[in-house]
């Protein structure tokens, strides 16, 4: 089983945005039974709500379904989750910051945009204080980020032939 884990600072708009693309990608695939994926933020602001209403209405309009409800990373997750991934450098340095205390300190902490071809280390900017364009900016990019994971995953673990 592969399992993913999208983190953003909240977990209300990008990170379950993310998860939503990739399990319908995995799912278009035929994949979802050994590859499983969720979301987290690195801080408790949105613990137990659903997403930005802002992020559903994207999601929807690109016939993406988001069934999650906020949570905060938790120690476990560095041993739960073959791949954490950071929507950007300040989550990421938080992440490696908390896998230090984990059982896993040598666990790698993905950043979202180095699996695209166009945004080599570069963030997933965060659309909260934005508008509806900046969710389907978002969602354009992690699109585009998510194609590039996907293919090193597939090649990665020989999942189709």
């Amino acid at each position: 089983m592969i399992k993913v884990l999208f983190v953003c600072l909240g977990n209300i708009c990008r990170s379950p945005l993310a998860e939503g693309i990739f399990a319908a990608k995995i799912k278009a695939l035929g994949l979802e039974k050994i590859v499983k994926t969720d979301s987290a933020g690195t801080s408790d602001y949105h613990i137990g709500e659903l997403p930005d209403e802002r992020t559903l209405a994207c999601a929807n309009k690109n016939g993406i379904i988001i069934q999650h409800r906020g949570r905060q990373v938790h120690r476990h997750d560095f041993k739960e989750f073959t791949y954490i991934i950071a929507m950007d450098h300040h989550n990421k340095r938080n992440l490696e910051s908390r896998k230090l205390t984990s059982s896993e300190p040598d666990k790698e902490i993905h950043l979202m945009r180095n699996f695209s071809r166009t945004g080599l280390d570069l963030p997933v900017p965060d659309p909260y204080y934005g508008g509806e364009e900046d969710f389907d900016e978002v969602y354009r990019i992690l699109d585009e980020a998510m194609e590039g994971f996907l293919s090193h995953l597939l090649t990665k673990h020989s999942l189709i032939s």
